[in-house]
């Protein structure tokens, strides 16, 4: 016989946590973004667009954030793989959704193991990435 540890999956309450602290950060830093966060299969579990960010924070969010996700890694460490010749190079063309290979998308992990992902756009590459990894330790 067999034993399975389960993981607790992404909750909504975990995703509010995530959002909130995005959110705080970016304020604290004088930027409005956009905050995406996916559970583990892709969906949609929570989202926030404040009327001042530029709209299309919003889709660069949930891109960044869904890249992280099928790739289980920061969008920031990816950047070089998609250059020519690099090993993902044509990935965007195989999958059913387009990535985004800039920073601000992380995977969430609990046990070791993928549960989620956060995509934060709006800002510069680099804040994005703080924001989006600021929000992934307040919640460990």
């Amino acid at each position: 016989m067999s034993t399975t540890t389960a993981v607790a999956p992404l909750t909504t309450q975990d995703a509010e946590t995530l959002v909130t602290a995005a959110r705080t950060a970016a304020e604290a830093a004088g930027v409005t973004v956009s905050v995406t966060v996916l559970d583990a299969g892709g969906h949609l579990l929570a989202f926030r667009r404040d009327d001042r960010a530029v709209l299309i924070s919003g889709e660069t969010s949930t891109r960044k954030a869904y890249t992280a996700l099928q790739l289980n890694a920061p969008t920031a460490d990816l950047v070089d793989a998609v250059q020519p010749g690099g090993p993902f190079h044509t990935l965007p063309t195989a999958l059913d959704r387009p990535l985004l290979f800039i920073a601000g998308g992380i995977p969430v992990h609990r046990d070791g193991r993928l549960i989620g992902a956060i995509g934060v756009g709006g800002g510069a590459p680099e804040q994005d990435h703080g924001f989006a990894r600021t929000a992934v330790r307040a919640l460990a």
